[in-house]
């Protein structure tokens, strides 16, 4: 299956767009009506809604044969999930990735588009427009293509090699009690570990170098399809807890990423000591 032509500057500019309209806005201006709950602590916001309105009503018109699969649609109708087994381009929306954080007034959020063909990512797109400071970050990666940050090639370097000296993120909510008392056991074997609830800014921090590692258990498409792409894309290594690869559509749980392969098995040893994910 031939891969299309890819409008990366088209998608670019719509995210840019849906930010300033439909976003920005309503950034601490939200009133308690225009906030819902979907389960609880995961919300949703009238410009979650409206961002992803706007970008699934457009990117279809991008590329001639291309579906849309958003966040907010699978809540609605978990259904829709079925378009990634299908034969067409499939676009994959985070509208406003951090809610949580939006909604408290917080900046740290982004918007985030993937375009999976055949369970592959090929390309990704992660949009933070920093509002409460100068400037704003752009990731794009096309799949064999490398990775750039606003318009710049960019490629991660080596962690530290004694995990005193890395710095990394470890997303428990959703481990497993037997797993999560090991990893929140062994934290404190880093430098030092923080989450942002935002898996924009994460890849964001893996990028930059302020985080060398991250450990995701529950994974999304929405969530991390783009930023997989984009991290593996500057140099970066991403693997099932088990060693295997992440696919975007293959529905299961628990992800690391790393600077490199050493890295990710150190941190891994670190994190799960006798653990045996194979069986």
């Amino acid at each position: 299956m031939s891969v299309p032509d890819i409008p990366f500057d088209a998608v670019a500019e719509l995210l840019r767009e849906t930010a300033a309209e439909d976003i920005l806005p309503h950034y601490r201006s939200l009133q308690a009506s225009e906030i819902e709950e979907k389960s609880p602590g995961d919300l949703v916001t009238v410009a979650d809604q409206a961002a992803e309105r706007r970008i699934a009503e457009r990117l279809p018109k991008l590329l001639a044969g291309s579906t849309v699969v958003g966040e907010e649609m699978v809540h609605a109708d978990e259904s829709v999930l079925n378009r990634l087994d299908g034969d067409a381009p499939v676009w994959v929306v985070d509208p406003l990735d951090g809610t949580g954080n939006f909604a408290a007034g917080e900046p740290t959020f982004a918007v985030m588009v993937s375009l999976i063909l055949a369970g592959e990512t090929q390309a990704g797109w992660i949009y933070d427009p920093q509002p409460d400071s100068e400037g704003e970050r752009m990731a794009i990666a096309e799949k064999g293509g490398g990775c750039r940050v606003n318009g710049e090639a960019l490629t991660i370097s080596p962690a530290p090699r004694d995990p005193s000296n890395m710095r990394g993120g470890l997303a428990t909510k959703f481990l497993p009690d037997d797993l999560r008392g090991i990893v929140e056991g062994a934290a404190g074997q880093f430098e030092r570990t923080w989450t942002t609830m935002c898996a924009g800014h994460e890849y964001f921090a893996l990028l930059s170098g302020e985080k060398h590692f991250k450990l995701f258990y529950r994974t999304l498409p929405w969530d991390h399809a783009a930023g997989g792409l984009i991290y593996t894309e500057a140099g970066g290594y991403i693997r099932r807890l088990d060693g295997s690869h992440y696919r975007p559509t293959d529905g299961r749980k628990g992800m690391l990423s790393a600077t490199d392969p050493e890295t990710w098995q150190t941190v891994h040893a670190t994190l799960f000591p006798g653990v045996d994910f194979t069986r």
